[in-house]
């Protein structure tokens, strides 16, 4: 508890915790825990069940105003609750697009239309989302993006897709950016269109991970439709609103994705008291740089909340991703350290890994994708700060064939 907190912050993390501790029980007990990098698949009607138990109470979308069924908490009461809600050692989180992504991208851009028919579902829980941005062509290099979407007269018609699509097999509903005037090349002619997942044009297809589970897929759209209401601003506004959402997710979501954050560093103490490793200097000091590297991640997420405010997050959000991907994958590298040669073998055949091999094996990637390490160096160097851009190294140029003569058999310097 921050000893700075006024009456009314105490008063309402006592309510999240005596909700929490009152309804983690009972039908809910068995949920304490569940999901989890690497565990995505974990329980997940369990979760969804969960989640929609919370939204019936009033416990999601808890930062979002009322007047579109959140609670209006300030900066600070969503700081506590997310808090709460990893010290009572509650589920993964199932709705975490639409409520912290797409929800308030939809509130700061969408039509009155569109909060209307879109964001009841989020805080119900009735409809799940995915988020349509990576190609195999366009990952950190986002601005290549090929999805191609035309406006005809039943509406939108995509073809295109998407990889590394979190959770695409479970959701209803896809924001998809796509290259909606013919010609166009890298920021210019994108839209941000609302696409349904469950229709005959749209093919998921799960990709294996190293944890032998598959919370990522491809998303093909072919001949995939959506209404022609269902763009958020206007067309070619797709990089604007596509870069607000990720301001979203590296700053006010992170808030929630500490959640799990802050139970994973508790347990690799706790496991690290088991086995001895705490008496191991080196290892304290790490145990210890990684519990002030996530006081930084939830400081710097508090700041970029205070700065949202009505619009969209601001230039502090751009450190958030490579801070955040950077200290999980640290994480898993000292749980390994942690177990010490134990970590080398897998619980049981074929490849049944423990909690902390799953971490290790899936942290790989959070310094990879939503923006790779190097590309949001650049990022933060050249857009946020307005340093000189890197340099380019300049193809060679071949020169052209040329007929055999006098000249072109001269010896050249």
């Amino acid at each position: 508890m921050n000893q700075n907190e006024t009456p009314a912050d105490r008063a309402f993390r006592a309510e999240v915790r005596g909700w929490l501790e009152h309804h983690l029980s009972g039908d809910f007990a068995h949920a304490r825990g569940l999901g989890g990098p690497g565990r995505e698949h974990e329980a997940f009607a369990e979760r969804l069940a969960w989640e929609r138990h919370m939204a019936a109470a009033g416990w999601t979308c808890v930062g979002w105003p009322e007047e579109y069924g959140g609670r209006g908490a300030t900066v600070e009461q969503q700081v506590i609750f997310n808090e709460e809600y990893a010290l009572a050692d509650a589920p993964a989180r199932v709705n975490h697009i639409g409520e912290n992504l797409l929800g308030p991208t939809i509130i700061a851009f969408g039509t009155d239309e569109q909060r209307a028919r879109f964001l009841p579902p989020i805080v119900a829980v009735e409809e799940l989302w995915c988020q349509g941005y990576s190609e195999p062509n366009a990952g950190s290099d986002l601005a290549n993006v090929q999805t191609r979407a035309i406006l005809e007269d039943e509406g939108w018609r995509i073809d295109g897709q998407k990889v590394w699509t979190s959770l695409a097999m479970e959701s209803d509903w896809c924001f998809v950016v796509c290259r909606t005037e013919p010609g166009s090349v890298r920021h210019n002619g994108l839209s941000y269109l609302l696409v349904p997942m469950k229709q005959t044009g749209v093919d998921v297809r799960p990709i294996v991970q190293l944890t032998g589970t598959s919370e990522f897929n491809e998303v093909f759209f072919d001949n995939a439709r959506t209404d022609a209401g269902n763009i958020v601003g206007a067309p070619g506004d797709g990089w604007k609103i596509a870069m607000a959402t990720l301001g979203f997710e590296r700053g006010v979501a992170t808030l929630g994705q500490q959640v799990g954050f802050r139970r994973e560093l508790d347990g690799v103490i706790e496991l690290a008291r088991r086995t001895g490793a705490i008496d191991d200097p080196l290892l304290r000091d790490r145990l210890t740089r990684a519990w002030m590297g996530l006081e930084i991640m939830r400081l710097n997420a508090m700041r970029t909340m205070a700065g949202v405010a009505s619009g969209a997050p601001g230039p502090e959000s751009s450190i958030s991703k490579l801070v955040w991907g950077t200290w999980h994958r640290d994480l898993g590298e000292l749980a390994m350290d942690v177990l010490g040669a134990a970590g080398l073998v897998a619980d049981a055949a074929p490849y049944d890994l423990n909690d902390w091999q799953r971490l290790f094996l899936f942290s790989r990637s959070d310094t990879i994708y939503a923006g790779s390490n190097e590309i949001q160096r650049n990022i933060i160097a050249e857009r946020v700060l307005g340093l000189p851009r890197e340099p380019r190294i300049a193809e060679p140029r071949t020169p052209a064939p040329q007929a055999a003569g006098p000249e072109t058999r001269k010896a050249r310097p």
